[in-house]
């Protein structure tokens, strides 16, 4: 691990995904194309046009790196009960009001500082295998904005048969996404909302999420959803049945994690979600169609894993512990309906 300076020379490389425009540079790296005048960074805080070439400042620049379980990113049906490294950098394409991570994430906005160490990709691989970790995942803040570091973290791991786990806005561009796509094993999205949420909340829109949502089930990587339900915001039986109809019509076996919000950062003055909008999430999403619809961040409300076909308890879940998991070469023993996931 360099020291600060050094790292913070080390952390600068070429960006991939970008164009000259007379002196701007314009990224294509996300949904937000952010034309960038010399000397200026885009909204993420941490792409910079450096003479009229696009720059990444935090190749390896690591300001987080845990382990965690899996069921905490959240995935439920991929290798439950397995270790995560989980990794991030400072930064991020979006500015929810939200945001429960808004000390690393909107730091190189906010207050243009850009924290973290060098950690060389070959190094985080060997961590998360001498931990034990079956996957790597890029979380915490968007790794789409450290997708040169992530990419190249990635390569190596499944060199060494290990998995990737995305956990996303859903607002890669499409080039990045069909780059990474190969050696993506699992991805996490947030569908935070309606467009006009996503508008008023996270500076962003929705249609590129649901399109990436849609481009990753398609190519085969294993994708689970997430919405936090805020109340006043995106809590409305519209927004949530729109979620919902929208994930059944790409795949009724997405699993849909609708989580409670605490109040954070700029949304301080939003009540907590009580269990009983979760409860109504879950309703909705049955409704639906959708047959797998978790709830998070209130531990014991509908965690476990059950069989669509015969309703037999397979995976059970306290918080992010498994208790038991009964499938079996992914299927439910008694009954041998295929679970759909990444069971091994």
């Amino acid at each position: 691990m360099l020291a600060d300076d050094d790292a913070a020379a080390e952390s600068v490389r070429l960006a991939q995904f970008w164009q000259k425009l007379n002196g701007d540079v314009q990224c294509s790296l996300c949904h937000q194309c952010c034309r960038i005048r010399p000397g200026k960074r885009g909204l993420c805080g941490v792409r910079e046009n450096q003479n009229g070439t696009l720059m990444t400042l935090v190749y390896g620049k690591l300001v987080a790196a845990n382990v965690d379980p899996i069921e905490k990113k959240p995935m439920f049906h991929f290798l439950p009960g397995s270790l995560a490294y989980s990794i991030a950098t400072a930064g991020c394409n979006f500015r929810c009001l939200h945001c429960q991570n808004a000390d690393i994430s909107q730091l190189p906005r906010e207050r243009g500082s850009i924290p973290g160490s060098f950690v060389p990709p070959a190094e985080v691989v060997a961590d998360a295998k001498a931990y034990g970790c079956q996957s790597i995942a890029y979380t915490y803040t968007e790794p789409t904005i450290f997708f040169e570091y992530a990419y190249d973290v990635s390569s190596l791991a499944r060199e060494g048969g290990c998995k990737n786990v995305f956990v996303s806005n859903g607002y890669l561009g499409e080039e990045a996404a069909h780059k990474i796509i190969p050696i993506l094993d699992g991805i996490n999205i947030d569908l935070k909302g309606d467009d006009q949420f996503y508008k008023r909340v996270c500076g962003a829109r929705l249609e590129p999420v649901q399109r990436n949502i849609k481009l990753m089930h398609e190519s085969g990587v294993w994708v689970e959803v997430t919405t936090l339900i805020i109340p006043g915001y995106n809590d409305s039986q519209d927004q949530l049945r729109g979620i919902a109809d929208f994930l059944a019509g790409v795949s009724t076996d997405i699993p849909w994690h609708v989580s409670a919000f605490h109040p954070t950062y700029k949304l301080k003055e939003a009540p907590p979600t009580g269990a009983t909008a979760l409860r109504w999430g879950v309703e909705i999403g049955r409704e639906a169609g959708l047959k797998y619809i978790y709830t998070g961040n209130i531990p014991g409300e509908s965690e476990n894993t059950r069989c669509p076909h015969c309703d037999r308890e397979l995976v059970e879940r306290l918080g992010y512990r498994v208790m038991r998991n009964s499938v079996v070469n992914g299927r439910c023993p008694q009954c041998g309906t295929t679970i759909p996931g990444v069971w091994s």
